[in-house]
């Protein structure tokens, strides 16, 4: 026989249910659903294009620094929109790409004879230093320390093998690095194509969906954005090319052996600001430690007059001056970003702390506002 249910317990069942249903109709549950459901979508859509954040982003950049080009291009082709796109995804990539396979022929060249001079170093140990360096200021205590190495064969060799370059699965692994580098430029090229043909409308969907969000003030953080962008470009990425170039050109007059293995050395340390300089200075003192006075105080003084100059001058007015933002903090975005997010952070740290800064203005001036 079936067990009657009591009336209070059957009461709070219907009043339960009733409830249940009552607050998934409501509009508050509707909303953390929704918010839920874009919070998924769009995480997996983020996790689904993760792989391609840095290539998107390079496009982005290259789209942005070479825009009003395009522009003129498009005034005078303005029936031709997928041709102009064309050229200009050609051009752009003509542009990277010609003096890129140079300096990565030139420097193979120079990794080459480079492993032959760290392979003899690792059979033969270092060279004797050179009887004049006794003579500088502190010259004695830097010969000694040069003979500990020098009578540690073991320790030199570990030190070599640490760069890699007498290692052929290093090589290798280095092979495979360029591999995913050259793939990883194909993809932005390719999508710099799209940004061109449709960046307008995609830049115009952008805005409007962050001025929904933030309001009027997205569009002074879109701008910030923009500004910051062209700034490190110019302030720090071609400033840091010029100084490889100059200095480059320094070391090949000098006699220095891979002048153009030193010269996109110093390039990639000078994107730092104020580090580019330990590299002409120590091939300086090498020279000097050779016995090659002349060619050593010829490259100090190129260095000191020209390459630091382009890096001490034009660096701080070229970022600091568009953006209003300290350079102390520009410098301190672009090793925080390259620390946190490779070398597309060079771009997104100084980006990050431009919007930062500009939020932070606006919340000052709405504090005069209430304030007056």
């Amino acid at each position: 026989m079936r067990k009657k249910t009591p009336f209070h317990v059957a009461l709070f069942r219907k009043q339960t249910t009733s409830y249940m249903a009552l607050n998934i109709d409501s509009p508050f549950v509707r909303r953390v659903v929704a918010f839920a459901f874009l919070v998924f979508i769009f995480g997996l859509t983020l996790w689904v294009l993760s792989p391609f954040f840095a290539s998107l982003a390079w496009a982005g950049i290259l789209a942005y620094v070479s825009w009003p080009l395009h522009q003129r291009l498009l005034d005078r082709l303005p029936e031709r929109p997928s041709l102009v796109a064309l050229l200009m995804t050609v051009g752009v990539a003509a542009m990277l790409l010609l003096p890129l396979v140079w300096v990565m022929f030139t420097v193979a060249l120079d990794v080459a004879a480079a492993t032959a001079t760290f392979k003899q170093l690792m059979a033969q140990g270092l060279p004797p230093l050179p009887p004049a360096v006794r003579s500088w200021p502190g010259g004695e205590w830097f010969a000694a320390q040069y003979q500990s190495v020098e009578g540690d064969a073991e320790w030199l060799r570990a030190q070599i093998g640490v760069l890699g370059l007498a290692d052929t699965a290093s090589m290798k692994a280095l092979a495979g690095g360029v591999g995913r580098i050259a793939a990883k430029f194909a993809l932005a090229v390719f999508a710099l194509f799209f940004l061109f043909r449709h960046g307008v409308s995609v830049l115009a969907q952008f805005r409007g969906v962050a001025t929904r969000w933030l309001g009027d003030a997205a569009r002074g953080y879109i701008q910030a954005v923009g500004v910051t962008v062209r700034a490190v470009v110019f302030g720090i990425v071609l400033t840091a090319l010029a100084q490889g170039v100059l200095a480059g050109l320094g070391y090949w007059v000098a006699g220095l052996p891979a002048p153009a293995l030193w010269g996109v050395i110093t390039a990639l340390i000078s994107l730092i600001p104020f580090i580019g300089p330990v590299v002409w200075i120590g091939l300086s003192l090498s020279l000097l430690a050779h016995g090659e006075t002349q060619a050593a105080v010829g490259l100090f003084l190129w260095g000191a007059l020209v390459v630091s100059w382009v890096d001490n001058l034009i660096r701080p007015l070229v970022i600091s001056g568009p953006t209003r933002i300290p350079f102390l903090l520009v410098f301190l975005g672009v090793l925080g970003g390259i620390n946190a997010f490779g070398l597309i952070g060079l771009f997104l740290g100084p980006v990050l702390l431009a919007v930062s800064i500009a939020i932070w203005r606006e919340w000052q001036g709405h504090k005069r506002q209430d304030l007056a």
